[in-house]
């Protein structure tokens, strides 16, 4: 019979990604924007996107914003529960399952459409939860280029500077 607890190992890498997605949903680790800031906690969600299968990467992903908004900015944080945890779990669902036999365009892939997401997913959660278009419409740039560097930099990190290699090296066999 097959041992169906999760190692340790899985649970700690999640554990930390969340709270990282915590530290990076903060004033103090964001870029001044006109009308508010520009987040980096994209980078840590793609990242756990790309390493973790659907459901942590989910919880990555849509916890973590939204503990990160309760937290720093409460307004938006069931739009980021919702958003980032759909970006997260659509990656990682490309990256696990669609194109398991092609992980780099699957995680390109899965990055463009959670980008899709992400800033399609803010335009209508911001319009609604602030009342008026105009000021979702005025942060649309802004929120196109957070989750783009996001993106890009997370894929970065996962392929040319071997995150995902390191990342399987420990959990082989886990």
């Amino acid at each position: 019979m097959k041992d169906q607890s999760i190692p340790a190992r899985k649970l700690t890498v999640t554990a930390v990604l969340l709270a990282m997605n915590i530290i990076m949903s903060s004033s103090l680790l964001s870029v001044p924007v006109p009308g508010g800031h520009m987040y980096l906690n994209d980078v840590i969600i793609v990242t756990a996107a790309i390493l973790l299968e659907p459901f942590y990467a989910c919880l990555v992903g849509g916890v973590g914003a939204f503990i990160g908004d309760m937290i720093f900015y409460p307004t938006p944080m069931f739009v980021s529960l919702a958003v980032h945890g759909l970006q997260a779990l659509v990656i990682s669902l490309f990256v696990h399952r669609w194109m398991k036999s092609k992980p780099v365009p699957a995680s390109i892939v899965g990055a463009v459409v959670g980008w899709i997401l992400t800033f399609t997913g803010y335009t209508f959660g911001r319009a609604f939860i602030y009342s008026t278009p105009a000021y979702a419409v005025a942060k649309f740039p802004f929120q196109v280029l957070q989750t783009a560097v996001g993106s890009a930099l997370a894929l970065l990190l996962c392929w040319k500077c071997g995150v995902v290699k390191l990342y399987e090296k420990q959990f082989k066999g886990a």
